[in-house]
């Protein structure tokens, strides 16, 4: 019914959200990771919404890309794991993590939510292993990895240019001297430092 909402977001009361969007408010349940990841009220966001129908009422949960809602609705369609089940799940768990440790057989994990057993979790993974995308998963997870590396090194080579000129260098100097080190990623900035060093002494 509702593919997604989008608004400005009003208030936020636990795991539940309220977005008004043309005058109306939509109160929308959603994981704890997802909370984290929410602009500033009164701010626009969009969530990609499931609607839950039962006798008694009408619940949205709401997700921050259509894969996640996906994951989601996976989830519940295993026997025993209802709305509360994979929003459980998904608080403890993000998506990524959550296909992986469906990959690697991780009960564990997945019994880190609450209300979730062994059992439960045994099952879900036994429905769901040929089901998910672990190719793209892994290399999202190994593309997240290189940029954190990356910046990383950055820090190590800032950290270094800031040494040398607090020894005296100018910045000009500095820079051109750390350039002309090869840095490795298990690199520190006293490492690079010491090599920066080496060729400004000649």
């Amino acid at each position: 019914m509702y593919a997604f909402i989008q608004g400005t977001l009003e208030d936020i009361d636990g795991s539940e959200v309220t977005i008004m969007a043309n005058n109306i408010g939509y109160r929308i349940s959603v994981p704890f990771s997802v909370i984290d990841e929410l602009p500033h009220l009164h701010e626009e966001i969009r969530l990609y919404t499931y609607l839950n129908v039962r006798e008694d009422a009408l619940l949205l949960y709401g997700f921050l890309t259509k894969e996640d809602r996906e994951l989601f609705k996976k989830l519940i369609s295993v026997n025993g794991i209802g709305p509360k089940g994979g929003l459980a799940i998904l608080s403890i768990l993000s998506p990524r993590q959550l296909i992986l440790a469906i990959f690697n057989s991780d009960d564990a994990a997945i019994c880190k939510a609450p209300g979730i057993g062994k059992k439960t979790a045994q099952k879900l993974i036994l429905e769901l292993k040929d089901k998910l995308d672990y190719e793209g998963t892994i290399n999202k997870t190994l593309d997240k990895n290189a940029k954190e590396e990356l910046v990383g090194i950055r820090q190590e080579i800032n950290d270094a240019i800031l040494a040398l000129t607090s020894l005296g260098y100018s910045q000009t100097e500095s820079k051109n001297a750390v350039s002309k080190v090869e840095v490795t990623e298990n690199m520190k900035s006293n490492d690079i430092l010491r090599k920066a060093l080496q060729y400004l002494a000649f």
